[in-house]
């Protein structure tokens, strides 16, 4: 029972920092626009984390200021694809490589190096408790919380239940029909692909003060990506999004005890693992298609700028 807790444990929070990316690429496809850049901003997110916390010694100043940071390259972003119309998935590798080129740069100082404040455990008394999933899911920090059991309710809640979230969804399948509604479609594509860049900002920074206490070039290690097709996979939806990431996360927990307890598997598979998943999680969309093809549906504006002089 106790490798079972250990491997609930390590994929909870691996498959944190692929949930909260998944979550902001969530927001910015449902109002139209595809995000590549997600590896960049994740990259920026993880730099801007431990550097504030070196200065600082505060890990959510940290988490705060990484929030920032993707915000703040989300709008760069969104300035270039919602206002000016630019190609959308040309700006994302542009992001990509300007993120983790400037992350590279700017992060040598601090290679190799320890954070020097990290999210501490904050068990939930009595349910942390509980045989098996207790000391997994219960005794976790205070951002496996939000992220597993706040944010993804409140975005579907937003997305689905309000009169805000049907915009939102009617500016992502046909913009030129909620704009002749009234809806500020330029609003709500430039707003949301900024809070999605900034979620994904925060994402890295939980990755190197929560999951991977330190700093190191290509310490995201494609994890971007990795978030990109997950929210394909869980049919741009939140809830489903979260549950994929953390089926995400057992992989690799998976791959860890595999190394540790000397599972007689080349070290380079139990790595690959992740991606091979991932490959997997794209296919299985294709196969599944005619059978599943309303939840796997992408938005029907999606990766489309829009004109408002043309409709």
């Amino acid at each position: 029972m106790e490798i079972v807790t250990g491997i609930l444990a390590t994929a909870v929070l691996a498959g944190g920092v692929l949930a909260l990316a998944a979550l902001g690429e969530v927001l910015a496809e449902r109002v139209g626009v595809v995000n590549l850049g997600v590896e960049g901003l994740m990259a920026l997110g993880a730099l801007t984390g431990i550097a504030t916390v070196s200065a600082t010694a505060s890990p959510t100043l940290g988490f705060v200021a990484a929030l920032g940071v993707g915000f703040l390259f989300g709008c760069l972003f969104a300035l270039a694809t919602v206002l000016l119309r630019a190609d959308q998935v040309l700006c994302g590798l542009a992001l990509t490589l300007l993120g983790t080129g400037l992350a590279a740069t700017a992060g040598r100082p601090y290679a190799g190096s320890p954070a020097k404040a990290t999210f501490e455990p904050v068990p939930i008394p009595y349910l942390s408790e509980l045989p098996v999933v207790g000391s997994a899911l219960f005794s976790q920090n205070w951002l496996v919380y939000l992220i597993y059991f706040i944010l993804p309710i409140a975005i579907h809640w937003l997305m689905f239940k309000t009169r805000h979230g049907l915009n939102m969804r009617a500016v992502g399948e046909n913009p030129a029909a909620a704009d002749a509604s009234g809806i500020p479609v330029t609003a709500i594509r430039f707003w949301y692909v900024a809070l999605g860049a900034s979620l994904a900002g925060g994402a890295g920074a939980y990755l190197t003060l929560a999951f991977v206490p330190s700093w190191s070039e290509g310490v995201v290690a494609g994890r971007g990506w990795i978030a990109v097709a997950l929210v394909i996979f869980a049919g741009y939806r939140p809830l489903t999004a979260v549950a994929a990431a953390l089926v995400f996360g057992v992989i690799t927990a998976l791959g860890f005890v595999g190394q540790a307890r000397g599972w007689p598997v080349a070290p380079a598979i139990l790595s690959m693992l992740p991606y091979l998943g991932t490959i997997a999680f794209i296919i299985l969309p294709v196969v599944a298609w005619r059978r599943l093809k309303p939840f796997f549906a992408e938005p029907a504006a999606l990766a489309r700028p829009y004109h408002r002089d043309v409709r």
